[in-house]
């Protein structure tokens, strides 16, 4: 069956629409980040660099690091961008742009987050990482998909229990990451848990300005949630989109954060630029690892 022109589009240039990239364009291997000007950031460690783009707030560079082909991409912020960017990625690999069918052998990839988030929990101090083992959707996003087959059913019940959630706003999802490229990214500096996801970074986050917030209370249910050894970490915006998108067309991803902010006692990083530097060198050297 082809897909329709209207569905997947592409540039005039036979560039996938958003992100601007040909398949030749893109690594196996790929570090996402918020920022597009993180990337440079990123790139400047690499040995070579043979592609560079950028459209909108979708910048990317794919090189070279210790021989190991990386592309890094940033997404912007949110959980529908990153709606955008994995669906345009796993067309990259699995769909044939000129038949515009899907590909009989498919491909899986790599695809790191490196990010900055607020920790829920006084004992993960700021400068600290936190690699996500699960990802808690509070956004509409994933429940545009058959998420059901991928989320953690028990977690969701448990923490709509906890929090007491309103059905109104979406209904929670918990998806975990790939466990062998957690493997492949841990180590003793790493603190771990759920990582929550939010829709927005006031209100959804519990943040008050000006607007009264739907419950006030939310951060504090959050803090206090267990199901089984695992504790709601830390809270952004990304997530658990890269995760429900990535079980659901066969990649593998895994959430790696600094901590910038402490939410529980209100400290903030006096050197948060420093401190996502050496993330990104862990994380370059990580996966550059054989």
């Amino acid at each position: 069956m082809q897909i329709k022109d209207s569905e997947l589009i592409l540039n005039p240039d036979g560039s996938i629409y958003h992100i601007n990239l040909k398949p030749e364009n893109i690594a196996k291997d790929i570090i996402f980040v918020g920022d597009q000007y993180r990337v440079d950031r990123i790139t400047k460690h690499f040995d070579t660099i043979e592609f560079e783009t950028q459209k909108r707030e979708f910048k990317s560079c794919t090189g070279t690091y210790k021989g190991k082909r990386i592309t890094v991409l940033s997404t912007g912020i949110g959980p529908d961008n990153i709606d955008i960017a994995i669906n345009e990625i796993d067309a990259l690999f699995n769909i044939d742009f000129k038949t515009r069918e899907i590909k009989k052998d498919l491909t899986s990839v790599n695809i790191v987050r490196i990010g900055t988030s607020g920790s829920l929990q006084a004992d993960i101090p700021v400068n600290s990482f936190v690699l996500s083992q699960y990802g808690l959707g509070l956004d509409n996003v994933m429940r545009s998909y058959l998420i059901d087959g991928v989320s953690h059913k028990g977690m969701e019940d448990a923490f709509i229990k906890h929090t007491n959630w309103d059905l109104r706003k979406c209904r929670p999802y918990f998806v975990q990451n790939s466990p062998e490229l957690e493997a492949k990214l841990e180590s003793d500096q790493i603190f771990k848990g759920i990582t929550g996801t939010a829709g927005g970074f006031y209100g959804p986050q519990g943040r008050v300005l000006r607007l009264a917030i739907q419950d006030p209370e939310l951060n504090h249910k959050i803090d206090n949630f267990k199901y089984e050894d695992f504790r709601i970490t830390n809270f952004e915006m990304e997530t658990s989109a890269i995760y429900g998108l990535c079980k659901l067309l066969g990649h593998h991803a895994v959430s790696l954060n600094t901590i910038i902010a402490n939410r529980a006692n209100g400290t903030f990083s006096e050197d948060p630029y420093a401190a996502v530097d050496r993330l990104i060198t862990y994380t370059l050297d990580k996966l550059s690892a054989q």
